[in-house]
């Protein structure tokens, strides 16, 4: 229909994308990102709370052999993953908008189990702030849904790993192409982009994963309600180097 067609909404879009095409909207956008996150992933992760316990539960096999378990966070946003980790994790948080921080410090007065080594303001896709197999493990929740470049980061998410170490995901994907679910991923996109920071519906993540040379991919589809909305289809997992 009219109303849902993909001209319908660039109408729509056009003066946020004036916006853009000035270079103002990303900047007031960084701003006002972390507040709207600090509220919305409250709700969502009360909805995966039971598939993150699970996902979680093995994280002390991947430690280094003296038992020290080091951790790297892509896109940590509001830190929401730091209840699940277990006691005594060295973590280095990354995250490309320098906003998130004060919820970040937050989130870790209140997980005083954990131990923040170091926070650094950088993307996915550049973490050369990170040496060479630093991490035990790395860890990356619907981010990949917001990079440019999901073969970079990955290749990134190799380097930084240690031989071993694991790659924990959990990400919002592209619905079956026959769906309608589908459908109104590709209709959002253009809007949800804006409103997401970059966040793309209809990401091909596990097609990505799987050309990585991962020597163990452990993946599995769920869905997360309500099943209407075009951000339910999810994969969830980890992979080993």
């Amino acid at each position: 229909t009219a109303l849902t067609s993909p001209s319908t909404f660039s109408l729509l879009l056009l003066p946020i994308h004036v916006l853009a095409c000035l270079g103002l909207w990303d900047s007031f956008y960084k701003k006002v990102f972390p507040h709207i996150m600090a509220k919305v992933a409250s709700i969502y992760y009360q909805k995966v709370y039971k598939q993150k316990q699970e996902l979680f539960s093995n994280l002390r096999q991947f430690a280094s052999p003296s038992g020290q378990l080091t951790l790297l966070e892509i896109g940590t946003g509001t830190g929401t993953n730091f209840q699940f980790y277990p006691p005594g994790c060295r973590l280095i948080c990354t995250d490309p908008n320098p906003n998130f921080r004060k919820f970040l410090l937050k989130s870790l007065s209140e997980n005083q189990h954990l131990k923040l080594e170091r926070w650094v303001v950088a993307s996915g896709e550049d973490l050369h702030q990170i040496p060479d197999g630093a991490a035990d493990m790395v860890v990356c929740t619907l981010v990949l849904c917001s990079v440019t470049d999901i073969p970079r980061v990955l290749r990134e998410v190799l380097r930084v790993l240690r031989l071993g170490g694991a790659f924990y995901f959990l990400e919002h994907v592209a619905a079956d192409h026959s769906s309608w679910t589908y459908f109104w991923q590709k209709v959002c996109d253009p809007a949800w982009k804006y409103f997401g920071d970059g966040c793309s519906l209809s990401r091909e993540t596990q097609k990505e994963l799987e050309k990585m040379n991962f020597s163990e991919l452990n993946l599995r589809r769920i869905h997360v309600t309500p099943y209407w909305i075009p951000t339910s289809p999810h994969i969830i997992g980890y992979a080993v180097k």
